[in-house]
């Protein structure tokens, strides 16, 4: 009943909180109901529907539409083979941006919102896997490969992006950044505007060689761009392509990556290649698919996982940045109740990624200034 119960309280205007003292639970059990399906230990299932039946209908809404909305959600959750998928869409929907009030900054002494992107590579939080993932960028940047970067949205990709060429500006790498760009990139040329490899092409001369216009014909052009690499490299320079939203890239573009990778000059290669993307792109660089096999045994996927045992550490260093104590903030309850928010009621389908995080905390830091709450804790993370 969790989508339908949780729409049809935003239409009657009537909060978890309220729904819990009529039902009698904490509101953390009601939060586990609404969002996860979850029923309370030794509930009654029919007993409680009647109860919330009751609750809706003395806040206006009619009883057929409460049966009827509750009845179909019962019904779809009991026969769709995607019910576990309904639940982690529903983690999904706590992407949606929160602002910080300065009401919440205000009553927490927040000097500067502790979730705002970070300003320099000193700010950037390193697990073991994105501690990795910065080490191959360098490398590749250095000395050549080409990789992938896959992980969902407000997974931290493009903030280890722009550690990687603060780092090539910071250490004066002789690396020319190289980057491509088409608005509204998609696989096909129906929904959106491919990027080609004329574009690449052309984003390479512009970058290594301005001023040169590109050559017409496709292998003239190549040969021109190969030329002008070369060239490059023999001053020193070295050569790094970033494709960014790169699950949009479509296979023949994909296939044409490989004869960019392979551009040598003696047994050095001259062209770096990253790829930075959501799930999508490592299922388009799938080896099983023949279309892009002599691609993925060139590329290597990395994946940014969840923050699953990294939250506290997380947490206390974003809290760090602003010299406020994570303990100031919020108890180890919060912690573990904004654990089990982002993870489902079967943990096995994490959305701790730093994104979910920040809006999760700032939409709750947003409703404990509006009570007059000094600290967060499990009921207010689980309100949100």
């Amino acid at each position: 009943m969790m989508l339908k119960l949780k729409s049809l309280l935003i239409t009657c205007k009537a909060s978890q909180a309220e729904l819990a003292r009529h039902l009698v639970l904490s509101p953390a059990a009601v939060a586990q109901l609404v969002n996860h399906n979850q029923l309370p230990k030794n509930a009654e299932e029919i007993q409680l529907q009647e109860k919330i039946y009751q609750f809706l209908v003395q806040r206006g809404i009619a009883l057929s539409e409460a049966h009827q909305a509750l009845e179909e959600e019962a019904g779809a959750a009991e026969n769709s083979p995607n019910q576990q998928h309904t639940s982690v869409e529903d983690l999904l929907m706590l992407l949606r941006k929160q602002q910080l009030t300065p009401a919440a900054r205000t009553a927490f002494g927040l000097a500067r919102n502790p979730f705002d992107e970070v300003r320099s590579s000193d700010e950037v939080f390193l697990t073991p896997d994105s501690r990795y993932v910065r080490e191959a960028l360098r490398a590749t940047a250095r000395h050549g490969g080409f990789m992938a970067v896959v992980g969902e949205s407000g997974a931290g990709k493009s903030t280890l992006r722009r550690d990687l060429i603060e780092w090539i500006s910071r250490e004066s790498q002789q690396v020319l950044v190289i980057e491509p760009y088409v608005l509204g990139m998609e696989s096909n040329d129906i929904k959106g505007k491919t990027l080609k490899a004329a574009h690449i092409a052309e984003a390479i001369m512009a970058t290594v060689a301005p001023g040169v216009s590109p050559k017409r014909s496709p292998e003239a052009r190549f040969r021109q761009v190969h030329n002008v690499l070369k060239e490059s490299h023999r001053v020193g320079n070295r050569h790094l392509l970033i494709i960014e939203e790169a699950h949009g890239l479509s296979i023949p573009t994909l296939k044409h990556l490989k004869r960019f990778f392979e551009l040598e000059n003696g047994f050095s290669k001259l062209l770096g290649i990253v790829l930075i993307g959501q799930s999508e792109l490592a299922e388009n660089l799938d080896e099983r698919n023949p279309e892009v096999r002599e691609v993925v045994q060139r590329c290597e996927v990395v994946t940014l996982n969840p923050l699953d045992n990294e939250l506290e550490g997380y947490l206390k260093h974003r809290f760090n940045l602003i010299s406020k104590p994570l303990a100031d903030v919020m108890n180890s309850a919060a912690i573990e109740a904004l654990r089990a928010k982002l993870t489902g009621s079967t943990g096995q389908h994490s959305v701790l990624y730093p994104l979910a995080i920040h809006n999760v905390l700032t939409a709750a830091l947003n409703l404990a200034a509006e009570l007059g709450a000094p600290q967060l804790t499990a009921e207010l993370i689980l309100e949100v």
